[in-house]
């Protein structure tokens, strides 16, 4: 077992499609290096060789909602031996964009998968290995939906995810704030409805205080 006195500490973003969450992840990993810290940004579904083929086809492949979940998990558990476990344990800092609480959003609140399948695949692939600290970024769906139009203006295509409807988008948010009433002092939730500006001195304290 690693001495967790030197253990590193693990950091998840999550939110809704177009809530901003990935531009701010890539700001707080530079923000954690300008400190001297050892940080290893990584995203979910991907991280891994395998995990970065299994996520083009969850976000273009046409498939059932469980069979999703299923494919999140392996993904997930190829991400947390190859990636986040050995950077823990070397006392870095992991910053994921996506975890597990983006399966309870998306496949759970979203797409109606069994909570309960999801909790036993969640003990089975990383009991062990858990985020300390999770900010979300959250918006509204009007929104998400504004912002995501403006994106695929510039030319992005849209994966399947971002083609679901208001309804959708409005479970996820749901589900994602019902996972931080539920635990309140690991989620941080962050108003990304503000200026880049306002949001990212929110993030210089979450930075400083740790």
């Amino acid at each position: 077992m690693p001495d967790q006195r030197t253990r590193g500490r693990f950091i998840t973003l999550e939110g809704i499609d177009g809530a901003g969450k990935s531009t701010h992840a890539r700001f707080l990993a530079e923000a954690l290096v300008a400190r001297g810290k050892r940080v290893v940004a990584t995203r979910e579904p991907g991280g891994t060789s395998a995990g970065e083929a299994i996520r083009e086809w969850l976000l273009h492949g046409a498939m059932s909602h469980d069979t999703e979940a299923l494919l999140m998990f392996a993904a997930r558990r190829e991400h947390v031996a190859q990636v986040i476990e050995p950077a823990l344990a070397r006392g870095d800092i992991v910053l994921c964009d996506r975890f597990t609480d983006a399966t309870y959003a998306y496949q759970g609140a979203g797409h109606g998968v069994s909570l309960a399948m999801i909790d036993a695949l969640a003990a089975w692939v990383h009991g062990h290995c858990n985020p300390e600290l999770t900010l979300l970024f959250d918006v509204p769906g009007e929104v998400s939906r504004e912002r995501l139009a403006r994106m695929h203006a510039k030319g992005k295509a849209a994966d399947k995810f971002e083609r679901e409807t208001s309804g959708f988008f409005a479970r996820v948010r749901d589900g994602y704030l019902a996972r931080a009433a539920a635990e309140p002092a690991r989620f941080r939730i962050i108003d990304s409805t503000r200026p880049v500006a306002e949001v990212r001195a929110e993030l210089r304290g979450i930075v400083d205080a740790l």
